[in-house]
């Protein structure tokens, strides 16, 4: 061995003393000899011509000697050293430390690098990875791993990241188009990653809080998301939903999202989102309940607000869709068959007149969209007048609703009233067969069952129906100059009903608005007594109206106090105050002291309107009614002194507890900003 060490301090390869120093080996350690026979007949067979040929190969390449070139491998290799070829090698794991470094070079003032923003963005999508791929392994140069850290991870890209990337942009200050900043070709690529990986994370979060925290950092990075097409396609297309289907705050935030990304792309993207949203409205439209019906109304103010962006446009939407609610009615006219007049007689159909009211009524100051008054109100009359039953009494009254908007905003007449006074000619007389404890609501009712119409409710609810949209529509054309002759119908139909029902509640209310119709009609007449202008010159006449409106009527002034009255009591059926009266009262009482007790029975007064029903009150009660019997109670009312202290300590704990449960609901209510405290 001590050749092998010489030859090897000198750095040469001599085979000769190699051979002579393996035959010592097997003459000294034979067992270790053996052990190499088996397992390494390389280095026993050792030739000289091999060792001549790689000394000449070396001298000839000037290769160092200390480069070792490995023989065949025969045995079976590790699986740990092996690693493929086209396996991209993780940088590492993203650690608490690095979340950290990050967030400060974000909120860094000086300015922020490309560097950083890509790293941010990488670990980004490795976070994502790790939610949304099977094995959950990242292919990419980070490596998310634990809660703690993809926490980090999301919270640093929602909360720092928007306001880095602007001020990388340079857009600060200056709202411009992000396209035009020079830095944007640099970090585009990752953008589209980085919102591709966001709306991912949209699509599979399912709770109300996270969802709220998403669309407001989707709402802050609404101005990218609008430079690509294609990821504004895909991000509206999941906005809508949300602003169709999901709670009130996501429905808020999901549409300021809708609305920002198609201002900043109208031309683009405005027509295809006013058709896929009308889609939705009418879609989730098809039932109305006291629940939904909130869910109703906002997607119809917003859809108003979409389609006032750009009234060219819409109005080629609206034709369409008033044209196509046209075709249906006249099919339902045409062919008198059940099919046809349920497409008319439908929820659908009667939330989209409403949609499409609403819209010409808040842009009524626009020429536009108003060519369309007449054809919408030729709808909504022929719809009511397709089955005047009384069984579908509550459409009408949503159709006259339409109308009264439709006129009071457009200051446009229509001829609503007979529609209004028709209803007057129903037996009211009649008894009824059923009687209800509830009183109908038509507010989510188009027909009423054979069973509701024999209830006493149905007959009281029509009446306060037609009372209050009779009043209302009454009191806008309370000013006009010709309010004499107009409501000159509604005072006949009125007063044939006061002469032939016999029902008190009904004719109380009616005779009511009859002297407030007439009393506005004296009003009129004697303001017209003072015209001295002709009537033929229409800009004095309105001038006219205008000052009379201006100065209040009678009638208008009797409807606005009425209409306050009629909101409250909408506001508690909404919020069921009714149902939770019985909980609200509380009767607070003073405590008493041992030494006051027993001169109570001697005072004298009057009985107490609510005893509760404590024993020593019952004793109070008592004494009141037979002074004689006062020296036996005292003795009673010392001994129960103690349950008295065990009532009042009960009502402490009681009124503790309802603090602690409006406490808690006044917090649940509030929705608070995009902050470190949404972690």
């Amino acid at each position: 061995m001590s050749s092998l060490e010489n030859s090897d301090s000198e750095g040469e390869l001599n085979p000769e003393t190699h051979k002579k120093s393996l035959e010592k080996l097997k003459k000294i350690d034979p067992d270790f000899y053996n052990f190499l026979e088996e397992n390494d007949e390389n280095l026993l067979n050792f030739d000289v011509d091999e060792g001549e040929e790689s000394d000449k190969e070396s001298d000839n390449e000037n290769e160092d000697d200390t480069v070792h070139k490995p023989g065949p491998i025969t045995g079976d290799s590790d699986e740990s050293d092996f690693e493929a070829e086209d396996a991209k090698p993780v940088k590492g794991r993203v650690t608490l430390k690095m979340v950290e470094q990050w967030q400060t070079d974000l909120q860094s003032e000086d300015k922020i690098k490309l560097s950083t923003l890509t790293s941010v963005i990488k670990a980004f999508n490795a976070a994502m990875v790790r939610v949304t791929s099977e094995d959950g392994a990242s292919k990419g140069e980070y490596k998310v791993e634990g809660s703690s850290v993809f926490n980090a991870v999301i919270q640093m890209c929602v909360l720092y990241l928007p306001g880095a990337i602007k001020k990388y942009l340079g857009m600060e200050q200056s709202g411009k188009d992000p396209q035009k900043c020079k830095h944007f070709v640099k970090i585009k690529s990752y953008l589209v990653a980085y919102l591709n990986d966001l709306l991912k994370l949209l699509s599979g979060v399912s709770s109300e809080n996270i969802l709220t925290v998403l669309l407001k950092h989707l709402h802050q990075m609404s101005n990218y998301v609008a430079c690509f097409t294609r990821i504004a396609k895909q991000s509206l297309k999941k906005l809508i939903i949300l602003w169709s289907t999901g709670d009130e705050t996501v429905r808020v935030l999901a549409f300021l999202c809708i609305l920002r990304i198609t201002r900043n792309q109208q031309t683009a993207l405005l027509d295809i989102v006013l058709k896929a949203m009308y889609m939705t409205y009418v879609r989730n439209s098809k039932f109305v309940s006291p629940t939904t019906w909130p869910g109703i109304n906002f997607m119809r103010r917003s859809l108003v607000e979409m389609f006032s962006l750009d009234l060219n446009v819409s109005y080629q939407h609206v034709f369409l869709y008033v044209r196509q609610l046209a075709i249906h009615l006249r099919n339902a006219i045409v062919v008198q068959k059940i099919e046809n007049r349920q497409a008319v007689y439908n929820w659908q159909y009667i939330n989209s007149l409403h949609l499409w009211a609403d819209l010409v009524s808040a842009t009524s100051n626009k020429p536009q969209l108003q060519p369309l008054v007449y054809p919408l109100v030729m709808v909504i009359m022929n719809t009511i007048k397709l089955v005047p039953t009384h069984q579908y009494y509550p459409l009408r009254f949503h159709c006259v609703e339409i109308l009264i908007t439709l006129s009071k905003e457009t200051n446009t007449f229509i001829p609503i009233l007979p529609f209004l006074v028709e209803i007057l000619s129903f037996d009211f007389n009649k008894k009824h067969k059923k009687v209800s404890m509830k009183p109908l609501d038509f507010n989510c009712i188009l027909r009423l069952a054979k069973s509701q119409m024999m209830e006493n409710g149905f007959k009281d609810a029509v009446i306060e129906r037609l009372y209050g949209l009779l009043l209302e529509y009454m009191a806008n054309e309370s000013h006009s100059i010709a309010f004499p002759d107009l409501s000159l119908l509604a005072v006949i139909q009125l007063k044939n009903f006061l002469k032939t029902c016999s029902i008190t509640n009904y004719t109380k209310k009616l005779r009511q608005l009859l002297e407030k119709i007439e009393e506005n009609s004296k009003f009129i007449e004697r303001e017209r007594a003072k015209i001295t202008f002709n009537l033929n010159d229409e800009k004095i006449i309105t001038a006219w109206e205008t000052s009379i409106k201006t100065k209040g009527t009678p009638l208008l002034a009797f409807f606005e106090n009425w209409n306050k009255i009629n909101r409250i009591q909408k506001r508690k059926k909404i919020s069921k105050n009714d149902e939770l009266a019985g909980e609200l009262p509380v009767i607070k009482r003073a405590k008493i002291k041992e030494s006051e007790q027993v001169a109570i029975p001697e005072k004298k007064g009057p009985l107490v309107l609510f005893p509760s029903d404590s024993e020593d009150d019952k004793e109070h009660f008592k004494l009141d009614q037979d002074e004689s019997e006062a020296p036996k109670k005292e003795k009673k009312l010392k001994k129960k002194a103690p349950k008295k202290k065990k009532a009042v300590e009960e009502k402490k704990d009681k009124k503790k507890t309802m603090v602690e449960i409006e406490d808690t609901i006044d917090k649940a209510d509030i929705v608070q900003d995009l902050s470190v405290n949404d972690w």
